[in-house]
């Protein structure tokens, strides 16, 4: 029957239509709109309907992740089964559909990765030779977090990479910060005992050395992955890395300021007492770690870090309206710098969340909550 219908366009005829023994609302049948891209993703079984039952459920390819939207018609959408007599002169509809699910391209829902990663992090202090299921709460292995995360499996690996996540025995982790420094102060240690130049770390002897200093050989990698950049590959396997200079100056800043705020000329003392030999550092570093405040003729500094903020936009506008209720636009930029939302650029993203106020047109613009 369908076929027959199809063939209309072609014939430049008609043909009527009758209801078929099975109409009904068939509520279990929905259409779907999709363009030719998304077409051999559907076809070839490449994508999965993701999302809780209190989630507005979202489909994702291997690489994309999309909002399901229903959109009404006004126009009457029949539905005809694809079978019976090609030629007939006489069509069966089985349902009115009231409208179609369109796919609108949305960014992944990663605040939950975040969330799920920081409910058990590594310390440590565990040996899972002697866990069970009491210790396993909070850990999540790579097909739970696929069944918790609205997210493609692309956008996922490079949310778990953006957290610094690592798999340890099976389970994504997310390490202590605290614990992360001891291993970089040890890895800085060991560099000083055996020479090693910080622009030329063999990965296989790094790892080797902390391994035997107690840690994880994939704590040992994961250290070099967050504080070290690739250089070149090693003859014979393994990678060298070079230490990047500002992820370990930002690294020691952010340690320092754990104590609280404090007077700027204490903070650039501590902080440069702190950084390894060979390094230096620059204010520029800090964009997006720190706030200032003037107080009198002094200037205070404190911790205030991107990473700590939520990763949507609107609760990420939010969160910075409460900590000030008028922005620089140089200050505010590095703390939106990260926001993705398909189809909206920055600027449209500060036309969505903000008021711009600028006094003079040569004066900074100013930002206020919306």
């Amino acid at each position: 029957m369908a076929e027959a219908v199809l063939n209309l366009e072609q014939q430049n005829s008609s043909i009527s239509i009758t209801y078929d023994t099975n109409f009904g609302p068939h509520d279990d049948i929905i259409l779907l709109e999709i363009d030719d891209k998304l077409l051999p993703h559907v076809l070839n079984n490449r994508v999965t309907i993701r999302g809780n039952v209190e989630e507005d459920a979202v489909l994702c390819t291997p690489s994309t992740t999309y909002a399901l939207k229903f959109v009404g018609t006004t126009n009457s959408v029949f539905l005809i089964p694809p079978f019976g007599d090609v030629e007939a002169s006489v069509a069966s509809v089985i349902k009115v559909a009231p409208g179609v699910m369109e796919l609108v391209e949305v960014a992944p829902k990663l605040e939950k990765l975040k969330m799920l990663l920081k409910e058990n992090q590594y310390n440590g202090n565990e040996d899972f030779m002697e866990m069970g299921e009491s210790c396993e709460i909070g850990l999540y292995r790579w097909d739970d977090l696929v069944e918790r995360v609205q997210a493609s499996d692309v956008e996922l690996r490079e949310g778990l990479r953006a957290f610094s996540a690592v798999e340890i025995n099976g389970y994504w982790r997310v390490v202590e910060e605290s614990f992360m420094g001891m291993v970089l102060n040890m890895l800085l240690h060991n560099s000083v005992l055996s020479g090693w130049s910080l622009d030329g770390l063999v990965e296989n002897e790094v790892v080797g050395v902390l391994e035997s200093d107690g840690f994880l050989r994939e704590i040992a990698r994961l250290c070099l992955e967050m504080y070290g950049d690739k250089v070149e590959d090693e003859v014979g396997g393994g990678y060298v890395w070079k230490l990047n200079e500002k992820r370990v100056c930002v690294h020691f800043a952010r340690s320092v300021l754990n104590e609280g705020k404090m007077k700027m000329e204490s903070f650039m003392e501590k902080w440069m007492q702190k950084i390894p030999s060979g390094m230096s550092v620059s204010f520029e570093m800090l964009e997006g770690e720190v706030l200032l405040e003037k107080l009198g003729i002094e200037t205070w500094i404190r911790s205030f870090s991107v990473s700590s903020l939520p990763l949507t936009p609107a609760e990420r506008f939010a969160a910075l309206f409460r900590e000030r209720q008028k922005w620089e636009s140089m200050d505010l930029e590095p703390y939106i710098r990260d926001l993705r939302v398909p189809g909206l650029s920055a600027e449209g993203l500060l036309l969505k969340y903000t008021r711009r106020t600028q006094p003079t047109a040569d004066a900074e613009p100013i930002f206020s909550a919306r």
